[in-house]
C-alpha cells in the first residue's frame, strides 16, 4: 500500500483510498478520464482527487458527498450537467437516488492547483 494513500477514517479505522473512478478510458500527457457508474444505493469509496477536474453527468441522479471532514452535501445532477471541482479533498460518493447515476469524470493534469501547494 502507499504511505500516500493510507488515511485514518472518521471511526479511527485505516483506510486505503481508491481510484477516483471504476475505470479510465482515455488518457494523454494532458488529461484522464474515468469512466463511474453507481447502481441506486452504491458508492464509489473512499478517494482523493489529486487534479483539479470536470463532471460530466450522463445519468443523473441524486447523490450524497461524504467528506472525510466536515458535513455530508447532497447534489442532484441532472444529464449533461457540468460541474469543475479543485482537488485536494478526500470522500466517498453514494447514489441515493433511484437512477443509476454515470458520469465522465475527467481530470486536468496540467500544473499544480494552488490548493496542492
Amino acid at each position: 500500500m502507499a504511505k500516500d494513500r493510507i488515511v485514518t477514517g472518521p471511526d479511527g479505522s485505516t483506510i486505503e483510498l481508491a481510484d477516483v473512478g471504476q475505470r479510465v478510458i482515455f488518457e494523454n500527457d494532458q488529461v484522464r478520464v474515468w469512466e463511474i457508474t453507481l447502481a441506486p444505493g452504491e458508492h464509489q469509496t473512499w478517494h482523493r482527487h489529486e487534479h483539479p477536474y470536470l463532471v460530466i453527468a450522463l445519468g443523473g441522479a441524486s447523490n450524497r458527498i461524504d467528506p472525510l471532514t466536515g458535513e455530508p452535501r447532497l447534489v442532484h445532477e441532472e444529464p449533461g450537467g457540468v460541474v469543475y471541482r479543485e482537488p485536494g479533498e478526500i470522500h466517498m460518493l453514494t447514489n441515493q437516488g433511484s437512477t443509476t447515476y454515470v458520469s465522465r469524470l475527467i481530470e486536468l493534469k496540467l500544473g499544480v492547483s494552488p490548493n496542492m501547494l
